[in-house]
């Protein structure tokens, strides 16, 4: 089953709230170069899932989750206050894999075009296995028992 339209509409929202306030009320040192890929949102809008990555190395993709879990309180504030809902969802931040995901699918695509390029390498060269129409004999073959 799908989300709804509201679910979509307040994740969308949520995800611009978050980044505009890790971008000017977050002034946290250990919060690195961040951006934020992607809201999910439950059917009943009590929690969110926010991913994001990070460019830099390990060290600072830890640092950064570290600064997003004790900035989590002033975020969800914020979020309330923007969306002024009910009931503000809970947030629970995930390191998004697809950029690591995405660079290793390109290295194993780069590895079969040069694989790829070896085979027609060699095909150019090749010549078929056996006779060059293995049919002709068999066909000679049967005209010659009287067939």
């Amino acid at each position: 089953m799908g989300t709804s339209h509201r679910a979509a509409k307040v994740a969308d929202r949520i995800k611009v709230v978050i980044a505009q306030t890790l971008e000017s009320k977050i002034k946290d040192p250990r919060l690195g170069f961040i951006t934020v890929t992607d809201v999910r949102i439950t059917g009943d809008l009590q929690q969110a899932s926010i991913f994001y990555t990070v460019l830099g190395d390990d060290e600072s993709k830890i640092q950064t989750a570290k600064a997003l879990e004790s900035a989590k309180g002033l975020l969800r504030s914020e979020v309330g206050q923007e969306l002024g809902m009910r009931i503000t969802p809970t947030l629970a931040f995930f390191a998004d894999g697809l950029a690591e995901s995405a660079q290793n699918f390109e290295d194993l695509l780069s590895k079969v075009r040069e694989q790829d390029k070896e085979l027609a390498a060699l095909r150019e060269g090749a010549a078929p296995a056996g006779e060059a129409d293995p049919y002709k004999v068999h066909k000679a073959r049967e005209t010659d028992n009287g067939e």
